[in-house]
């Protein structure tokens, strides 16, 4: 594991006060769509900072320009005080996709990112060793990286990124997919890097994990709504839970969304399983008031309880000040979203502009597997850094390259 004498020595020549990773107005554009709007970020040394916002956020070219593997359009991103495309090396990236080589054994993956971060042979082989045991996954070092079940792959991810041992590591959505014993153990080990000094920057669709970040910031369509500890956000939104239970939750949403916010002082109502979140301002009369207002109306109520807001209520809660498309709070505007983007493909389908679904998917795959580098490509019985380069410069030029190989360039 990381020693705190190993990260303390990586970054004696940082001054306290500076921050880890600064963002001032960055922006990114492809063609007319702003993917980025415009953000600002100021994230210590030390910190777990999360990332939260749905999909087509902004998220993960936010991540990919952090990693210096995308320009921005405007604006500054700098790591430790200088541009990220020049601290590529001190910058440890786990792309939402799986990105090593599925070829490729475990260990080959790892000697592999290594050279290419011009890590020293012994140090790689210590350094694998190390991380392997951490996640218990050292008799499977032989094993093909294609042949890993989801959550080992990104054990494995985790352990090449942190091979070079970063100053700062950039995890884009690195337990989706991955059971919940394997989370636990994946975010024990992020507390403990970052108690040594390491900072961590993740986006994730777990708000439970959320919960675990030092300071987190919802991102909706390219912009920063809010930033602050889980429990300031929680806050923000200045109100109560209640968590109501009935037969029929699609009635009585219909209910509290409508007739009830005559007489109760209701802020929002959210959908979650087999409850609704009603949040008020006072539980107290409204949970009066509402239990009198179903009463009258013949409907029955299972149980009702009272809460504190949880983040994931603030999440949702938290309207949208953009692209308001005939809705107030994001997860309506996505839904609208979705439905149009659909409608939009089934006419190009039917006009034959476009191919179905499925089509369209076993072609991507075809066309993954004509570029993919096969084995023979790679040489794994290199150990040096130059042994690689001829391997990597006799490629085809169709051939993808993985976000190890533009990290190292």
């Amino acid at each position: 594991m990381t020693t705190a004498a190993t990260l303390s020595s990586m970054i004696s020549d940082v001054s306290p006060t500076m921050s880890a990773v600064r963002v001032v107005r960055l922006a990114k554009k492809y063609g007319d769509t702003q993917a980025v709007g415009g953000i600002d970020l100021d994230i210590r040394r030390g910190e777990i900072f999360g990332l939260i916002g749905p999909d087509g956020a902004g998220k993960t070219t936010t991540f990919q320009i952090l990693a210096g593997v995308m320009e921005a359009t405007s604006g500054v991103a700098e790591i430790f005080g200088r541009p990220a495309r020049q601290m590529r090396s001190q910058t440890g990236y786990l792309t939402q996709a799986f990105s090593l080589y599925p070829e490729l054994t475990v260990k080959e993956n790892i000697r592999y990112v290594g050279d290419l971060r011009s890590v020293p042979p012994r140090d790689i082989a210590s350094r694998a060793t190390r991380y392997l045991e951490m996640f218990d996954m050292l008799r499977f070092q032989d094993r093909l990286a294609g042949r890993l079940s989801g959550g080992m792959k990104q054990k494995l991810a985790l352990v090449c990124a942190l091979v070079p041992e970063p100053r700062v590591l950039l995890l884009d959505e690195p337990t989706t997919g991955v059971d919940p014993v394997s989370r636990r153990e994946f975010w024990d080990v992020l507390a403990h890097l970052a108690g040594d000094g390491l900072t961590v920057v993740v986006a994730t669709p777990y708000l439970d994990e959320a919960e675990r970040c030092h300071r987190v910031a919802l991102m909706y369509h390219g912009v920063l709504h809010q930033i602050g500890t889980p429990a300031d956000l929680k806050q923000s939104i200045s109100s109560q839970r209640l968590e109501l239970r009935t037969p029929d939750l699609a009635i009585a949403e219909q209910l509290l969304n409508g007739e009830a916010r005559e007489t109760v002082d209701i802020k929002d109502v959210q959908r979650f399983g087999d409850r609704l979140d009603v949040l008020v301002a006072d539980s107290v009369v409204s949970r009066s008031a509402i239990e009198t207002l179903f009463r009258s109306k013949g409907m029955a109520i299972s149980d009702i309880q009272v809460g504190q807001p949880t983040l994931e209520n603030t999440f949702v809660a938290t309207p949208s000040r953009t692209h308001r498309h005939r809705c107030n709070e994001p997860h309506e505007a996505l839904r609208v979203l979705h439905r149009c983007e659909g409608r939009q493909h089934s006419r190009q389908v039917r006009r034959g502009l476009r191919p179905a679904r499925r089509q369209r998917c076993r072609q991507d795959h075809h066309d993954q597997d004509a570029v993919r580098t096969t084995r023979s490509h790679l040489r794994p019985d290199a150990t040096r850094r130059g042994d690689w380069q001829p391997a990597l410069a006799g490629r085809p030029p169709a051939t993808r390259v993985h976000v190890p190989e533009i990290l190292a360039v």
